[in-house]
């Protein structure tokens, strides 16, 4: 048969057929954008030889799992689709506590991952990346939905579209069959598109940094090693690093060999560090005790309440403890306005031979004249409140403030939002106690100021020698959120090198040594108790107290990096020239075949 009128491209892909190899030369530079491969819309430049010629991408990439295959099987449907990646991205939230499958953290973001890098085109990975990123709020939050309600589906849709644009980098990266290069460059970049998201969302106006993923690792040693070198977010690191490694064995045969160098790389990363990192030195120990009056309700629960806390501090007298810490808003405004309350707390800290860090959640003024509701960690002595009082500095979004009031305001008609706003602290201080108890120093916190690494380091950093955090999670005493809070002493802890003490009102209060380990046993949300702890004290830094965020910056280079990379790439690529003339059939025209 004779062809008129030009010639047939050779190889090209009929419409809505996998183009595995030309997406894989899009990801090594060789071929087209990954854009235009994706299955929909096949580029006229490269052929099948090439395709089959690129990563051994012809047929293993479309078995694995590639582009081209997202719109065949059970996954065909947007909707079946839209389901498996909400529950995708809840998957991670079974590794925090309370479930506390630590393990399943460095597995977890698998599914999702091999979800994603079969998306047929830039807009489903997008997709896919917010969806999951839904569900992974909303599992990581579920218990906030007795004070948000359905406010928080409505949350949990404006944080997830920060996974969109990751959805975009797991299937540049990972999608059709990677080279060598490439399986590298997505176990460096895909972690380092999440840390920018943990990044963000860290804001205290995007809800703080709560549900970090390498906040899952908080009771295993070697990860709490991690985080003295580089923080809690070079654990998140090393999880995604993980859990990338691991979708590259399971999605792509050629890709297995790279994949576990890349994963053999990392567990000796971690043995390095666990070997040579910095540690800190033992300087002896201070006995501090935590005052829990449990859950007290009904009418006069706040009176109730300071009733059983003097009760139980009562209790330590004898017992040589230096400091007695009380938890988040241990003394209500009612309370505080009575000078009988100062007197009552003086002849405590003198029966115990200890000064007492209480929390005052009422109307105050500040040092520089500023009226209205703060929440204060004070510090009283024998002879009454020492003036040494710390002013929360970063409050809770709806829980003690409402963003945007004027606009949101409606917020507290439906949830528990604050009615009021509450005023904010100017500065984190350092206390220093009496002689007594060898002029020890604390930093204090208040509730989810706990979650930010920032302030403990910047705690550490002038001088404090133990970190002790004030929280209240009653409200939330039946869910996991008492755990998930009490577990990030460990990683502050471990941060800095120095003891950490959680002390709340209900449970769960627990304390840390130095390294993140556990020390003594922690009150359970179910104890009415005073307990004591005996830390050990230490002295030296950890290399992410010298060197703070480092992982954050190193990942921005690798992106940065990445977005270079692609730029030049784009620069070099040849562009396209005129198009040449229609082909004909054999029996007419191009307007009308076979006429």
């Amino acid at each position: 048969m004779r062809i008129r009128g030009g010639r047939l491209p050779i190889g090209r892909n009929p419409a809505g057929a996998s183009d595995e190899g030309a997406s894989d030369e899009a990801a090594s530079g060789e071929g087209t954008s990954a854009e235009g491969a994706s299955a929909e819309g096949t580029s006229g430049e490269g052929t099948s030889g090439e395709g089959g010629s690129g990563d051994g991408g012809s047929g293993d990439g479309q078995a694995a799992g590639g582009r081209g295959s997202a719109g065949t099987g059970t996954l065909s449907s947007p909707w079946a689709r839209g389901t498996a990646a909400l529950l995708a991205g809840a998957l991670p939230a079974l590794a925090f506590p309370a479930p506390g499958l630590w393990w399943f953290a460095y597995v977890a973001l698998v599914p999702w991952l091999l979800l994603i890098r079969t998306a047929h085109s830039p807009r489903r990975a997008a997709l896919d990346g917010w969806i999951g990123g839904i569900g992974f709020i909303i599992a990581v939050h579920h218990w906030l939905v007795p004070s948000l309600h359905v406010f928080i589906v409505l949350l949990a849709a404006l944080l997830g579209l920060l996974w969109a644009p990751w959805g975009l980098l797991v299937s540049r990266l990972l999608g059709g069959s990677p080279s060598a290069s490439r399986a590298v460059a997505a176990v460096v970049v895909v972690p380092s598109g999440w840390l920018m998201i943990e990044l963000v969302r860290s804001w205290e106006g995007l809800g703080g940094p709560w549900g970090l993923l390498g906040a899952s690792q908080w009771e295993v040693a070697p990860a709490l090693r991690v985080a003295s070198v580089g923080g809690v977010w070079l654990v998140s690191l090393l999880v995604l690093a993980v859990n990338t490694g691991a979708a590259l064995l399971v999605a792509d045969r050629a890709a297995r060999t790279t994949a576990g160098v890349l994963l053999v790389v990392c567990a000796l990363s971690v043995a390095a560090m666990w070997a040579w990192a910095p540690r800190p030195t033992d300087t002896g120990t201070v006995r501090i005790a935590v005052v829990q009056p449990g859950v007290v309700e009904g009418p006069g629960s706040v009176a109730r309440r300071f009733d059983r806390g003097e009760e139980l501090t009562r209790s330590l007298a004898g017992r040589g403890v230096d400091l007695v810490v009380w938890g988040e808003s241990s003394i209500g405004a009612g309370a505080w306005e009575r000078p009988e309350t100062a007197r009552r707390l003086a002849e405590l800290s003198r029966r115990v031979g200890a000064d007492l860090l209480v929390n005052v959640d009422a109307r105050q003024t500040d040092g520089s004249g500023r009226s209205g509701i703060f929440k204060s960690a004070v510090l009283v002595g024998p002879d009454g409140p020492t003036g040494d009082r710390y002013d929360k500095m970063r409050l809770v979004p709806f829980g003690e403030y409402v963003p945007a009031r004027s606009l949101l305001g409606w917020a507290t008609s439906v949830g528990k939002a604050a009615g009021e706003d509450r005023l904010r602290g100017d500065r984190q201080v350092v206390m220093t106690l009496p002689d007594g108890a060898r002029g020890l120093r604390i930093g204090p916190l208040v509730c989810f100021e706990s979650a930010f690494p920032d302030m403990s380091r910047r705690l550490v950093r002038d001088g404090a020698q133990v970190i002790v955090a004030q929280s209240a999670t009653s409200t939330f005493q039946d869910s996991w959120a008492p755990a998930q809070h009490a577990s990030l002493g460990a990683l502050r802890a471990a941060e800095n090198g120095r003891p950490m003490v959680h002390a709340t009102l209900t449970g769960i209060s627990a304390a840390y040594g130095p390294r993140g380990e556990r020390v003594g046993s922690p009150l359970g949300t179910d104890a009415s108790a005073a307990e004591v702890f005996d830390l050990p004290l230490a002295r030296g830094s950890t290399l992410y107290g010298r060197l703070g965020d480092w992982p954050v910056y190193g990942a921005l280079a690798a992106l940065a990096v990445l977005c270079a990379v692609e730029g030049l790439r784009a620069l070099r690529r040849p562009a396209p020239g005129p198009p040449g003339p229609p082909a004909r059939t054999a029996h007419g025209s191009p307007g009308r075949p076979g006429r």
